[in-house]
């Protein structure tokens, strides 16, 4: 989940609580109280509006009577009382917070792992206010970096493997945020080096150092939408168009691409970005004759080459065999 996200959410679970406390409140003084600006607030409030219990018909979802007059809650939905979780809802909770903190960079691991043993406890009726068995931080140091950065909305100099390229790079990002793509998390950050944004795995950065100035991606850069796609749909990254067997078609839910025709026989055509043409050739290799390509022009001549230099290899290989003495080999007497 995105910084900006979250904090959303944590304003929205806040709101309820706070207007039954504040009954009559003026939208203006609310928005001053709550660090948002009016604009903002009443979006909220509508988004509030369509938020419940299960089964969210009129009598299960928060009411709200509001204008920038006067705000009131005239239903609360029960987010006026503690929440009391069951055994289920209480162990899919604890599941999820340890997803979070098995996923690098996306919550403060520490938080995670004192939130979920906070909630062991209460399933197990251990008194509140026994202490909690110390949580060793695993968090890699990159990742604290990465996290500290994007609070502080500071510049970062990162040492970064890429698997497509197989090379190590240093460059400086200003991070956006870190977003979840796959199962894998990720910083979104602007490539002063790219001039772009581009995103990179987190546990693929080797090094981190915040850097002592302010992070100033564009402003085009910083849509919650930009760049979740691995290749932006950068029209200057290079488009390769390939032909699927019936047989290959698992590879279009596997990697990132785009079918733009079916054929009789079963067979698909696709589009796929890629970063770089040795990546790429290696890629479609390793498909033997279940993919092939038509394009670009220099895609399919890497291919055509690399499966060469692969059969003349084999060549070799076989007449070295049959250059080898045969061994007889002889039995005891």
């Amino acid at each position: 989940m995105s910084g900006r996200l979250s904090t959303r959410l944590s304003r929205l679970l806040n709101m309820v609580p706070y207007f039954l406390a504040h009954p009559g409140i003026s939208a203006a003084e609310a928005a001053d109280d709550l660090g948002v600006t009016t604009k903002q607030l009443m979006s909220d409030l509508n988004q509030l509006w369509m938020c419940g219990l299960p089964g969210y018909g009129p009598g299960d979802l928060i009411d709200l009577s509001f204008s920038e007059e006067s705000i009131e809650v005239t239903f609360s939905a029960g987010m006026d009382r503690p929440l009391r979780l069951t055994s289920t809802e209480a162990t899919a909770l604890l599941v999820a917070l340890r997803s979070l903190a098995d996923l690098p960079g996306m919550v403060d691991p520490s938080a995670a792992h004192s939130a979920g043993a906070k909630i062991e406890s209460a399933i197990a009726g251990v008194p509140a206010h026994a202490p909690a068995a110390p949580v060793a931080r695993v968090e890699a140091p990159a990742v604290t970096a990465v996290r500290s950065a994007l609070a502080g909305n500071r510049a970062l100099r990162l040492v970064y493997y890429s698997a497509s390229r197989d090379v190590v790079s240093e460059r400086v990002v200003d991070p956006i945020r870190i977003v979840l793509v796959d199962n894998n998390s990720y910083l979104q950050a602007w490539c002063r080096q790219a001039e772009g944004v581009r995103l990179f795995r987190l546990d693929r950065i080797e090094e981190a150092v915040e850097l002592p100035e302010p992070a100033r991606p564009p402003s085009h850069a910083t849509d919650e939408a930009a760049a979740l796609d691995l290749f932006s749909g950068d029209s200057a990254v290079p488009l390769a168009r390939l032909r699927i067997h019936p047989d290959y078609a698992w590879v279009l839910d596997q990697y990132p691409m785009q079918r733009i025709a079916a054929y009789p026989d079963g067979s698909v055509e696709a589009t796929m970005r890629f970063a770089t043409l040795d990546w790429m050739a290696r890629l479609l290799l390793g498909f033997g004759s279940g993919v092939t390509v038509s394009g670009p022009p220099e895609l399919v001549s890497a291919v055509r080459e690399r499966s060469s230099a692969a059969l003349e290899a084999y060549r070799a290989l076989a007449d070295t065999d049959l250059a080898r003495p045969a061994i007889e080999e002889v039995g005891p007497a």
